[in-house]
């Protein structure tokens, strides 16, 4: 078994985050999750992630979203949010680069 040992820059480093609605069919929340991520790519063209650490996470339904979503605004942190226009244009996932534990805890797509 191959270990690797992270330096505490590497454990530290920002990570974009993809916070998905799970509650979509098929394999719509794959499909979301890189719409998200390249949204965020046109909205941060001067960005420090690149193409690092990409971290999906299994957010459940709409409701649930929006409230990540207002826990990511009130910590002032900047967030970009897809918005599927096959589904009346809601939000399906929303991506945060940082390198808080804000999402720890929350399980992985």
């Amino acid at each position: 078994t191959l270990r690797i040992k992270l330096t505490s820059s590497l454990r530290n480093m920002e990570k974009l985050y993809v916070l998905v609605r799970t509650d979509l069919k098929g394999s719509s929340s794959a499909v979301q999750a890189g719409h998200t991520v390249a949204q965020w790519m046109l909205d941060n063209p001067v960005n420090t992630w690149n193409n690092q650490t990409l971290v999906y996470i299994n957010i459940g339904t709409a409701s649930a979203l929006e409230q990540w979503k207002s826990k990511i605004y009130y910590k002032d942190m900047s967030y970009s949010e897809f918005k599927e226009p096959d589904l009346n244009n809601e939000t399906t996932a929303i991506a945060c680069l940082t390198d808080k534990k804000l999402f720890n805890g929350l399980p992985l797509l």
